[in-house]
């Protein structure tokens, strides 16, 4: 009854102030999915969208006084459809995308228009997240990835020195809050609009994902007003880069000026590279919400590393550096090459499974490079799912460029062992104070205890295939048999 009413006088050329307060009760109540029955009305849905100015095409954002309103009637909309199947529904009926495409050009040139801004995003956001109908309709019919990104854009305000370099302002104070909001809110809804868009069928689509990629370079080179702010901007950012064909993420990097003091390599500025590796450690070091917070950027350095030289070798040169000391395992330490090494053995599947692909495509899909680094061990999951535990390289091309080994690490390098990946110290071999016949004793007893539980089904014995996949121990020793005998040389 109550929300009825509020629409009652809502409906009624009220004063301002009453429609700012009964907007800020209706918004209350609207968290409350039990009282949205009469609100989820198409006549009500209306009178919500006239107060937030959706209905109107031609009329401008001027009246200042109006905008209250219009904030608060967002608001309303936001509560009512992230709550209501049935006002999503209306939404697709109303037109509801393209009004708040329509209200989001209007805010394009004016001031004192952020909080609309940010709420018409959200509420963009909101609609293709819960309704894949109206991300298609974005998609195609609105271009939706265009007004987005000039929605964006226009957040950080960008300016651009080259088609796809924008300027770099080491004076520039950090974002303000409401900015970073609106960029945010903005990311959100680019990152919806934008799912399955790996194929780049034309040369517009292509201008359109590295114009795009641009922006995002700027937004990971910017800074919000708080650490956790400027966070929040910095995943946002790398969720949509993940959205983006590899082949346009080359404007990561571009080609450094003598006035630029950012980190180089090769004669290319690699700062937002930098700050990409130094958000992936940062999330390591959380130690929490690995699939959520950390599976993202490691996906995007992974496809960067594999598609762009320049971006693998400078990553290479900071996770994977020349080696010197061995005296430790691979995953002992502090270092970023320690902290993927145990993560190659986490819980989770997924998380170990992209640490080991990231740091295989690091050592350019070659085993013995990886078992350097890892140690057979750790490395020996990913080359089980690969087919590549009887070694070799995976399928992708790489550049002939080698890696040089250290002084140190070649004299080492006899006496490490290849499981562990460190050098260890040489143990006194237990078995040579024995007879032969306790020797052969202590065998036996060892292959009834395999025989035992091989029988008891509580193992599998497993053996390596030529082809390097995994296979039962009978099958694989057959078929080295089959090519040894295949192989022979007869008279």
């Amino acid at each position: 009854k109550l929300c009825e009413g509020i629409l009652n006088i809502l409906e009624k050329d009220t004063k301002t102030s009453c429609q700012v307060a009964c907007l800020e009760a209706l918004r209350i109540l609207s968290r409350d999915k039990k009282v949205l029955v009469p609100v989820t009305t198409k006549r009500n849905m209306q009178i919500l969208m006239r107060l937030a100015k959706l209905d109107t095409v031609e009329d401008p954002l001027e009246r200042v006084s109006e905008f209250p309103v219009i904030v608060e009637a967002l608001k309303c909309l936001c509560n009512i459809i992230f709550n209501s199947a049935v006002a999503q529904k209306l939404s697709l009926e109303l037109n509801l995308a393209a009004m708040l495409c329509n209200l989001l050009e209007k805010c394009r040139d004016q001031q004192f228009v952020d909080d609309i801004k940010c709420f018409d995003l959200r509420l963009l956001f909101l609609l293709s997240l819960l309704h894949t109908d109206i991300r298609s309709q974005l998609r195609q019919e609105l271009q939706g990835v265009q007004v987005l990104t000039q929605a964006l854009e226009s957040s950080l305000s960008v300016r651009w020195t080259e088609e796809y370099k924008a300027a770099e302002d080491r004076d520039r104070p950090p974002l303000s809050l409401q900015e970073t909001d609106c960029a945010i809110e903005a990311l959100k809804a680019l990152f919806n609009v934008t799912l399955d868009s790996w194929n780049v069928h034309s040369e517009t689509e292509s201008h359109q994902f590295r114009y795009m990629a641009a922006i995002l370079r700027h937004c990971l080179l910017t800074t919000g007003p708080t650490e956790d702010k400027t966070e929040e901007l910095h995943s946002n950012a790398i969720n949509l880069l993940s959205n983006i064909p590899v082949s346009c993420l080359d404007v990561l990097i571009s080609p450094s000026s003598q006035e630029e003091t950012d980190i180089k390599y090769n004669g290319m500025n690699m700062g937002a590279i930098q700050i990409l590796l130094d958000f992936m450690e940062k999330r390591i070091d959380k130690g929490s919400s690995y699939r959520e917070g950390l599976t993202p950027v490691l996906s995007l350095l992974t496809e960067c590393c594999r598609t762009h030289r320049n971006i693998r070798k400078f990553i290479k040169a900071q996770v994977l550096p020349p080696l010197r000391d061995v005296s430790n395992r691979p995953e002992v330490g502090t270092t970023v090459r320690n902290k993927l090494v145990r993560l190659m053995t986490h819980v989770d599947l997924g998380v170990k499974q992209i640490a080991a692909e990231f740091l295989f495509v690091l050592c350019k899909e070659r085993v013995d490079s990886l078992l350097k680094y890892t140690g057979y061990g750790n490395a020996a999951g990913l080359l089980a799912a690969r087919g590549l535990l009887a070694g070799g390289r995976g399928d992708h091309w790489y550049s002939d460029d080698e890696d040089t080994d250290t002084e140190e690490y070649k004299s080492a390098k006899p006496n490490i062992n290849l499981i562990t990946g460190h050098l260890e110290e040489p143990m006194p071999n237990p078995m040579d104070e024995m007879t032969e016949e306790q020797k052969e004793y202590e065998a036996m007893k060892l292959v009834n205890m395999f025989d035992k539980l091989s029988r008891d089904e509580l193992i599998k014995p497993m053996g390596v295939r030529p082809d390097g996949t995994m296979a039962p121990l009978e099958e694989a020793v057959s078929q080295y048999h089959t090519n040894k005998q295949d192989s022979s040389d007869s008279d």
